[in-house]
């Protein structure tokens, strides 16, 4: 582990400067199981652009040295699309007090040392600064029989959970992409996770 790890964090709009380093990032480590990401560079600036115009967002970003090697995002559930709140409002709840988490993303040389509990760190202290009373993020779902499932792959589900995180199946979502194998975008079916911090 290098010695010049640092992590940063930058309001939405001041983060613009790192948006190529991210979104080769994002696509890289989206790139294997459970997301099975095929990439688009566009499409991941429009993303984080989105990002950048919310009032109250946050971009959590690890360096090595100068090298952008992590980072996470989070903005206010208000500010998410319909595909974000929908399932909240049917539910009865109300998305101006949640926070919402957009993703969580690390390179694998770097993982185990602690970064991704000061990803959740930051953005939960975002959104008691707000004064918001829920984070939450949702999780992709793949079946245990995917083909491209890895032997003795493991979830981050026991990770969450230490984080206070609890599963909300019942809130459920539809995001489309492209997988690796696939020759257009499917929607592929997500859930949430929640944590009142307040």
């Amino acid at each position: 582990m290098s010695a010049n790890l640092a992590i940063r964090s930058f309001a939405g709009r001041d983060a613009r400067a790192y948006f190529d380093d991210l979104a080769r990032l994002r696509i890289a480590v989206f790139h294997d199981f459970p997301y099975l990401y095929d990439g688009d560079s566009d499409y991941e600036r429009r993303y984080m652009e989105a990002y950048a115009r919310s009032q109250g967002s946050i971009f959590v970003l690890a360096f090595d040295g100068d090298t952008v090697i992590g980072a996470s995002t989070g903005t206010p559930m208000t500010a998410e699309t319909d595909e974000v709140q929908d399932p909240f409002l049917a539910a009865g709840y109300d998305p101006a007090t949640f926070f919402y988490f957009g993703e969580s993303v690390l390179l694998p040389a770097y993982r185990g040392h602690g970064l991704g509990h000061r990803f959740f760190d930051l953005r939960e202290a975002q959104a008691q600064r707000l004064g918001l009373a829920y984070c939450t993020f949702c999780a992709v779902e793949r079946p245990l029989d995917h083909p491209r499932r890895p032997a003795g792959y493991r979830p981050l589900d026991d990770f969450w959970r230490k984080r206070g995180y609890t599963h909300h199946p019942e809130l459920r979502t539809t995001f489309s992409w492209r997988d690796l194998d696939e020759p257009t975008e499917s929607p592929k079916p997500l859930s949430f996770w929640i944590r009142k911090i307040a």
